[in-house]
């Protein structure tokens, strides 16, 4: 009879336990937290670690990691004092989402505050928008307590950009124009009568043939970061002063839900990287968690991604890492050779992983 009791008291224990973390089956102490990151950002991932590892949520790690990569200026791709569009001006693109309740925050070519991602909270958490734009988002950020207006120009920018007018502004973004070799006022082709047929004058004036700048870490980049907390929720974070030499009033894929990043709690996350004006028409992320919501693991899930846009644009380069709600992780990029960082519990410190395009 006593056994029979002790035996009905265990199986009491363990039925309440089973109730202890609803929602969250696949739930594994051991693996939560984790910081992912897109390329060595080291010091960003430990920032967003540290956080994380003390208890904070998933956005307010994301936050700090983010914020920590804009105030180093990584790669001088990210945060003030970088990548001139081409009147010399430096601006910030920013995204957070929050995978447990969807919401998003997003700021876009914002000009005169340097807080890219600690605006794009704010976006989510003061408002019922999405996305904020150019000025407005600088006027929004200023009115809730944040530094500026700043100039976002350094000594390094601005002599990248005289060196670049010196070049004939050369290369840039404008296709389709006239005149060729020079820095503008650029006109449409067509306008001026000077369609394909009409040799003598394309001859004399020139035509600018479709063409991108070499899309690299040094001119064209993004911190991407997700961050799993100890409860299992997730958030991504994005930052970049975007491409080098744009055409001003450009946005890429950084401030865009499921371009640049997403997340889902019931799923986990994504991270992307590179030629943003190509991969915000894929939306590679969302496809990354939908490929995984439907049973795909995260390596299968990345190269699938990446190779839908590859088979349309041959020429592209970038990247994606994407990891599930148990916590594994993979990449897959296209034209360059990828790396990104992740730091779990059973590791030491911060590590850093090497994809390379498939042939």
């Amino acid at each position: 009879m006593a056994s029979k009791n002790l035996h009905f008291a265990q199986l009491l224990l363990l039925t309440s336990l089973l109730f202890v973390v609803p929602g969250h089956g696949d739930v594994n102490p051991g693996k939560y937290p984790v910081v992912v990151s897109t390329w060595p950002f080291v010091e960003a991932v430990r920032a967003a670690w540290r956080a994380v590892d003390s208890g904070f949520s998933a956005v307010h790690s994301v936050v700090e990691g983010c914020s920590t990569c804009e105030e180093l200026r990584c790669d001088g791709t990210v945060g003030p004092g970088g990548s001139p569009d081409e009147n010399g001006e430096t601006t910030i693109d920013a995204l957070v989402m929050d995978g447990e309740t969807m919401e998003v925050g997003a700021v876009a070519a914002m000009r005169y505050v340097k807080d890219g991602i600690k605006t794009a909270r704010l976006v989510m958490k003061h408002t019922g928008h999405t996305l904020l734009v150019g000025e407005q988002a600088s006027v929004f950020a200023i009115s809730m307590g944040l530094p500026g207006p700043t100039n976002l120009s350094s000594s390094e920018s601005l002599e990248k950009w005289t060196k670049w007018r010196k070049n004939q502004c050369q290369p840039n973004f404008w296709r389709n124009v006239v005149p060729v070799n020079s820095c503008g006022p650029y006109h449409a082709r067509d306008l001026l009568g000077l369609g394909d047929s009409t040799c003598s004058k394309s001859t004399l004036l020139g035509s600018i043939e479709s063409k991108s700048p070499h899309i690299g870490r040094d001119n064209h980049d993004t911190i991407s970061m997700a961050v799993i907390d100890k409860m299992g929720h997730i958030a991504v974070g994005t930052s970049t002063n975007g491409a080098t030499f744009k055409i001003p009033g450009r946005v890429g894929d950084g401030p865009i839900a499921g371009s640049s990043a997403y997340a889902d709690d019931e799923v986990g996350a994504c991270g992307a990287t590179g030629d943003g004006d190509i991969m915000m028409r894929f939306l590679p992320c969302y496809q990354v968690l939908e490929s995984m919501r439907l049973g795909m693991e995260p390596e299968f899930a990345a190269k699938d991604a990446i190779s839908r846009i590859a088979r349309k644009f041959p020429g592209f380069v970038g990247a994606v890492f994407a990891i599930n709600k148990k916590g594994a992780h993979a990449g897959a990029c296209h034209g360059w050779t990828f790396q990104y960082s992740v730091r779990s519990p059973e590791m030491d410190d911060v590590n850093i992983f090497t994809v390379y395009p498939d042939e």
